[in-house]
Parts: C-alpha cells; structure tokens; sequence
C-alpha cells in the first residue's frame, strides 16, 4: 500500500501509486496494459476528499516544464507540463512581465488539475487564458482539445465527465499578454491595491497571496482542500426573493442580469457554521469556504460537516450549495 498525496491531511492509501514524467514513460505503461481499472489520476491532491483507502492504483504525472510555442510583441503562447506546480507557473510568468494570470497566484494544486477544475479567483479563470490541453487515453491516443472543446464552465469542464475518466491530460497551452493590463474589480483585492503609490504586476501577485494567505489556512498546520464549496448561481426571481428578505446579502450579476452568484461563505456564515466543529472537522474560523482537518479527521468526519452545511443553508434560503472538492470512495 502507498500513501496517497492530499492536502486534507487524511491518512488513506492506494495499492499502488504510480508517477511518470514523460509523456514516453507514460505511453510505454498503456501499451503494456499495465494500467487497468480501477485506476484513479491525480495531481497533488488539492481538490480531492479521500472517503478512505482506494482500492486500486493512483497515477501522477511528474511531467514539468515551461516551453515557448509563439511570442510577438503583444502576446506569449506557452506549453506548461501537467505535473508543474501551478504557483511555479505564476511566478515564471510574472517574472517574465507576462500578464494575465497574476490574479491566479498561491492558489495549491498543478497545472493539469487547474485546466481540469478551471480554477478562478479575483475575476479571472483559467478558461480564458487556455488556448488548448493535450491528452492520451488508454488506446494510447493523443488528442489536443481546444479551449471551445473543453465545454468551460463554472468550476467545470469537460475533463470531469465519467466518460473521459481514460483521458490523462498531459500539457496545457496558454495564451497570456505582453501588453500591461489587469483585472482588479475583485473589491478585497482592488482595496489592498489602493493602498500603493504604483501597481505593476510583482504588486498584484503579492496582494493576492496576501488576502489568501489572511482567509485561507495552511494545509500543513490545518488539513484542507481551499474552498470546498462552489458559488450558487440562482435566477433573477430567486434572488429578487431572497434580497427583499436579506437587502444586506452580496452579490454578482452574471450572464447579462439574468443570473445571480450569491457567495456560499455569506450563506454559510448567516447559518452560523463559521469557526463551528463537528468532531475533528471543522469550518475555518477566517474563511466559512473552507473545512478544514483539525487533526486526525477521517474523509467520511469531512463529509458528515459538508453535508451538515449544505442542510442548514438548503433550510434557511432554499438554495442548494455543492462542493468544489471531488469525493473519492
């Protein structure tokens, strides 16, 4: 048995943990009918909620490595291995003045989880910047998708379908700008940028990792996977509701006023869940997001508090909250 990489901190297993770091090494595997189910692909465990022990074998890809595919004067296009820390991947673009996804800075996870998950913070996703991800599945065929291919939505894309369980994503290209621009309508972010006499992009990065390091713990003193649950989007009629209800309730208009995104840890926190325990899992005191291990906390402790919290808010506003974090088991 191999102890399995998670940021929650759980002690789980698999009967084999399997790390490549060629996409070679890799096609050698599938040829050979090494990789049969069941078989679960993981980056480095930032996303994930082990239910216990996996039954089976766990890949990882070591695959790292930054290459430039096209550059003029305006914009860079880059292939970033899969197994690249995504953070490692910020700061190599922000130290070469490329601009775009500095908002996306200390968030944990590689590269080729970001794609899949189509990270976002601070106004910005991944979807915008990915031009295209490269796979092999287990017929040892590789196929590159394009961005429109990818089927991006909130927190989602196509790479999370069952059926595309036998597609391993080895590179993902992105396409960011040489020209200077930002995104700063994010108000935590735009507030801590107001207080400098001069914005450029090292600037942008470090308030970043300063508000997420302020509302988000470290998993090696407090076991946690970020935010565990996504942002309800609901109708306009639902919101227009709940906003006569709760005038003081934030909000984010989405898809031209015709849908609204409430923040889950506003909803979480009126429910009274925030800094609220439940045996060894707990909600983060800081950040209603995020559940955290408080130590010696199993997968299934994690989940009875999720489920606890999506009730009372499901109760008090009628609306259903889900998780960002995937189960596993």
């Amino acid at each position: 048995m191999k102890k399995i990489p998670n940021t929650f901190g759980l002690d789980v297993q698999a009967d084999e943990l399997w790390e490549y770091s060629s996409v070679a090494e890799l096609e050698t595997w599938i040829a050979q009918g090494r990789i049969t189910a069941p078989y679960l692909h993981i980056g480095s465990g930032s996303n994930l909620l082990f239910l216990g022990d996996y039954r089976g074998v766990v890949l990882h890809s070591r695959i790292i490595g930054i290459e430039t595919l096209y550059e003029d004067d305006h914009r860079v296009e880059v292939r970033v291995g899969a197994g690249m820390l995504w953070d490692d991947f910020v700061a190599y673009s922000v130290d070469h003045r490329w601009y775009g996804v500095e908002n996306l800075s200390h968030i944990p996870g590689e590269t080729g989880a970001a794609a899949v998950q189509n990270i976002g913070a601070y106004g910005v996703e991944a979807k915008e910047l990915i031009t295209a991800v490269e796979t092999i599945n287990l017929q040892g065929e590789k196929r590159i998708f394009t961005v429109d291919e990818c089927v991006y939505s909130y927190r989602d894309s196509l790479f999370k379908r069952a059926e595309m369980k036998d597609h391993f994503v080895t590179y993902v290209r992105f396409r960011l700008d040489k020209t200077e621009h930002y995104t700063l309508n994010y108000g935590a972010l735009k507030h801590e940028l107001a207080k400098l006499p001069v914005i450029d992009l090292p600037a942008v990065r470090r308030a970043v990792i300063g508000i997420r390091e302020s509302k988000l713990p470290d998993p090696q003193l407090w076991g946690n996977a970020g935010s565990f649950f996504k942002n309800p989007v609901v109708s306009r009629a639902c919101f227009e509701q709940l906003y006569r209800q709760y005038p003081q309730m934030p909000f984010y208009e989405q898809d031209n006023r015709q849908r609204i995104k409430i923040p889950a840890a506003w909803l979480i926190e009126q429910c009274g869940w925030k800094g609220k325990a439940l045996g060894a899992a707990a909600v983060y005191d800081r950040q209603p997001l995020v559940l955290i291990n408080r130590g010696g906390a199993t997968g299934q402790d994690i989940r009875v508090l999720s489920d606890a919290v999506q009730q009372s808010v499901y109760c008090r506003f009628g609306i259903d909250i889900h998780p960002e974090v995937n189960f596993i088991g």
